[in-house]
């Protein structure tokens, strides 16, 4: 297998005004991650609309953003701890201590949407989802560069502002209260694109999607934490 993909993560001093953006200056010395790539990894397709994101902290906060070229925004979803994976979305996957165990993950859709979630160990390892696992400092931010559920125009694509508590986090850390420099973590991020149609000058959702990740798993399933990245603090 290829080598594991590296994310430098930051410290910054100055707290980010959350609107969604990634436009606060607090961002401007985060480093974009790599474009994302089919979860199959290898000679599989380009995905069709680019997504990256950004990472930094403070000593209260793991900040994470996203940013996804999408020309047609749209997202019906809004119940909270629902299976947001069924239209497009954007995922986040922690595991701190690297064991492949008691992960944490997040999905949130353009509505601003959210689901929470632990993973014991993974499913095919019968792992039972504890749902949802809401970690209650959680903020997050959603910006639509277009307009939302309009099929007449062409959008620009949405963004994704996250903070997440490192007092939340611990519970998936032994306990630890933060990372020190130099610790590393397992991390993915993933983007799940639907096809759609218009009918009646309203999206429908077709039948396919596609996975698009930060460190590909080379089979579609984001429950292989042995192929998530590396989050260096």
């Amino acid at each position: 297998m290829p080598e594991l993909p590296r994310y430098k993560c930051l410290r910054t001093t100055a707290v980010p005004n959350l609107d969604g953006t990634l436009t606060d200056p607090a961002w401007d010395a985060a480093p974009w991650t790599t474009d994302f790539v089919d979860i199959r990894g290898g000679d599989s397709p380009a995905p069709r609309f680019r997504t990256r994101a950004k990472l930094m902290y403070d000593d209260e906060f793991l900040y994470v953003g996203g940013q996804l070229e999408e020309p047609h925004v749209w997202s019906t979803m809004t119940e909270q701890n629902t299976y947001l994976y069924e239209e497009n979305n954007f995922e986040l996957f922690l595991d701190p201590d690297g064991d492949g165990l008691n992960y944490y993950e997040l999905e949130i859709n353009p509505l601003s949407t959210l689901w929470e979630l632990t993973l014991p160990k993974p499913y095919d390892d019968g792992g039972v989802a504890v749902s949802p696992t809401n970690l209650p400092g959680l903020r997050t931010a959603v910006h639509i560069d277009g307009t939302l559920n309009d099929p007449s125009d062409t959008d620009t694509g949405w963004s994704v502002e996250l903070a997440l508590p490192w007092t939340d986090l611990a519970q998936y850390n032994q306990g630890k209260p933060h990372p020190d420099a130099g610790d590393e973590w397992r991390m993915n991020l993933m983007r799940i694109e639907w096809n759609h149609s218009v009918v009646d000058g309203e999206y429908r959702k077709g039948e396919q999607q596609d996975f698009w990740v930060w460190s590909p798993q080379y089979v579609v399933d984001m429950h292989k934490p042995s192929q998530w990245g590396v989050l260096e603090f």
